[in-house]
């Protein structure tokens, strides 16, 4: 891989010459992907009550049916991200959108907790299949110059899709008095939550049917006639012709279909951009976000706040994200994807210190930890600032490296590993937190989160190397 940028390259590079209008729809439809993996990710919340009274679950029954989604997003990366060098990019997006709709249907109608359970594990496959291959698709449909901000779309979506589903949450429960209350049909609300992800997921189904399939994919199955017309309404014919050969001589030299087998050397040991996909894809869970995310309310009702005051910091916390995202969308192209990361590091590293040393000075009381204000407030504010620098950062720059990074040859099979490990590392910190917050304490735990932030400013440093205005077939691996 290139450690640098070729700004002067011809062409494909040139937003100028392309098709913009053409290019942003496109890029709409692929990013409601992003959408829905937040809506699924963050549907969760709100039914667990219903879960509990339906299914008569004791509280580990209930953390392992609203796990579930975890597995199956990992499980789903890795699939998806084969699949993808098989059946093409949209093909599985459009599977992945089935899977929504399927998944939305059994939970919601779930006789019972296994039925349940399968049927968020039919949804995790398709958030794990959509959160690798978006961002992917984004980038191979993409001008080189604009690539950064418009795959940084992604994190914006999945942002709004956790928004879309809290507050879709919070009004249904409210129509009905709560979420466990008959709503209508005579069905209770916590049912209807699920089931209003239908209509996002026949959305996303509907438009998928209507983009063309990566003009990537294509040349790598031999189609180049469909390839070049696809090139065509971006850039033109002439720059159509040019672009498919070039395509096609950055794929294997015996010119041999994409196999996971790629991701070897010569002399057989994992290239090294693999591991970098890995690290990447690992820290961006190992700082912690996850926490804020599925933990939020009841971390700072722990720490004294009321449980009014606690939902509104969520979505203070959720509109910061959001602020943040746009600010990377309109710098990432000008800026560069390493240093980002490099700042957000750092500034994670901070503020998360700053959270550990703020809890340090809390005592507990009946088993819960109390701060004073002052430590409180310092909580608080780095907490969010926190958030500020993970979504200008980390948030939309791994999975636009993730898009990107990987040379034509080795994109889905680079992607499927990176996914898998991104899914397994969020599954491992949401899973161990409620044990290390009882057992090691919140101070420790989000030491570690602080100490994860650091090395992985060393490991950009030392590791990762930019792809800012690069062409697909610059990368090197």
């Amino acid at each position: 891989m290139h450690a640098g940028s070729n700004d002067s390259t011809p062409g494909y590079a040139d937003t100028a010459s392309a098709n913009m209008l053409f290019v942003f729809a496109i890029v709409a439809v692929a990013t409601i992907g992003g959408f829905m993996f937040g809506y699924d990710s963050g549907v969760i919340n709100g039914t667990q009550d219903g879960l509990q009274q339906a299914f008569s679950l004791t509280r580990f029954e209930t953390g392992f049916n609203v796990a579930a989604i975890l597995v199956g997003c990992a499980v789903g990366a890795f699939i998806a991200g084969r699949l993808a060098d098989l059946i093409g990019r949209r093909t599985v997006m459009i599977i992945a959108a089935i899977l929504f709709v399927v998944s939305a249907l059994a939970a919601g109608g779930a006789p019972s907790s296994v039925i349940f359970i399968v049927a968020r594990f039919v949804g995790g496959l398709g958030v794990g299949a959509a959160s690798v291959l978006c961002p992917a698709y984004i980038s191979e449909v993409t001008p080189a110059r604009s690539r950064g901000r418009l795959a940084s779309l992604q994190q914006v979506m999945i942002i709004t899709g956790l928004t879309g589903a809290f507050l879709g949450n919070y009004f249904l429960a409210k129509a009905a008095g709560n979420s466990t209350a008959s709503l209508w049909l005579g069905y209770p609300a916590w049912r209807w939550m699920f089931w209003m992800q239908v209509i996002p997921a026949g959305v996303f189904l509907v438009m998928l049917l209507v983009i063309p399939e990566s003009p990537r994919f294509l040349v790598s199955r031999g189609r180049m006639q469909e390839a070049e017309k696809v090139l065509a309404r971006i850039f033109g014919a002439a720059e159509a012709k040019r672009k498919v050969a070039e395509i096609a001589q950055s794929l294997a030299a015996d010119h041999h279909r994409p196999k996971l087998s790629d991701l070897l050397d010569g002399a057989g040991k994992i290239r090294r951009i693999v591991w970098v996909g890995i690290g990447l894809a690992v820290f961006q869970q190992l700082v912690g976000i996850n926490i804020v995310f599925y933990y939020g309310t009841v971390l700072w009702e722990s720490v004294g706040f009321s449980e009014a005051d606690s939902l509104l910091i969520n979505v203070v916390s959720g509109l910061l994200s959001i602020a943040a995202c746009i600010f990377t969308i309109f710098t990432v192209d000008r800026i560069g994807r390493k240093p980002l990361l490099i700042i957000g590091s750092l500034g994670m590293a901070v503020t998360l210190g700053l959270v550990a040393a703020a809890f340090a000075t809390g005592s507990l009381v009946n088993g819960i930890l109390q701060l004073s204000h002052p430590a409180g407030l310092l909580a608080l504010i780095s907490a969010n600032l926190y958030v500020v620098f993970f979504n200008a950062s980390w948030g939309p720059i791994m999975w636009v490296m993730l898009g990107e990074m990987f040379p034509n040859q080795i994109r889905g099979s680079g992607l499927a590993v990176a996914g898998f490990a991104q899914w397994m590392a969020n599954y491992a910190i949401s899973v161990s937190f409620p044990v290390l917050a009882s057992t090691v304490g919140l101070v420790v735990t989000y030491g570690f989160y602080a100490l994860s932030a650091l090395v992985s400013f060393f490991f950009v440093r030392a590791m990762v190397h930019e792809t800012k205005g690069m062409e697909l077939e610059q990368m090197r691996g």
